[in-house]
């Protein structure tokens, strides 16, 4: 019987996370396929690239909303047939390989960084609230959307274990792995130095 709770909240979790919201919402801009500009990633940050700062708003809270919503969910459910199988932490996995790898997009997705703050928040909004911060602050100081994105997913485990267990810890690293994986081409550019920051002019 819990393998079919187990399999609702997957399902529930990965359908949530792979809709498409920067690819969906830039559409009905008039904006067409953002697969097709700059970084070739349905996100946020590549939203913002088509000078949309409120689509690309919409795009963050909507795709960190997905995450949330799947955990949230999960939890409610489980807590009505008063399980104990972490349902919460699976959903929210669940959404965020789905936004990682869509079934509307042929398996292909964004880097999931929003999906999985927001998947920490619902999960235990202390951890998920830390991670942000240090998100926010290394943003701050490096410039660098994707190395703040890699320093906070980084944390991420340490902070869950802590605050929350080992249940949290591990889904919080397995959702980093995930991210490294996403990046390893900002992870080179990086290390290269050419890496562009946040609200970088371009030279003329």
């Amino acid at each position: 019987m819990d393998i079919t709770y187990i399999a609702l909240a997957v399902s529930l979790g990965y359908l949530l996370g792979s809709i498409p919201f920067g690819l969906v919402l830039s559409r009905m801009a008039g904006l067409g396929d953002i697969r097709k500009i700059g970084s070739g990633n349905i996100g946020a940050t590549n939203v913002l690239r088509t000078g949309h700062k409120k689509l690309a708003l919409a795009t963050l809270l909507l795709d960190s909303g997905k995450g949330a919503i799947a955990v949230l969910l999960a939890s409610a459910l489980e807590k009505h047939y008063a399980l104990d199988l972490y349902l919460g932490l699976i959903a929210g996995a669940a959404a965020f390989l789905g936004h990682l790898y869509s079934i509307f997009l042929k398996f292909t997705g964004g880097k999931g960084v929003a999906t999985f703050l927001g998947t920490l928040i619902a999960a235990h909004p202390l951890t998920g609230l830390s991670t942000a911060v240090i998100w926010l602050g290394s943003a701050l100081l490096f410039r660098m959307s994707s190395l703040a994105a890699l320093t906070a997913s980084l944390c991420s485990p340490i902070i869950g274990y802590y605050l929350y267990g080992m249940p949290l810890a591990l889904l919080s690293l397995g959702l980093c792995l995930l991210i490294f994986y996403k990046h390893r081409e900002n992870i080179k550019r990086i290390l290269e130095g050419s890496e562009p920051k946040i609200r970088e002019k371009k030279k003329t």
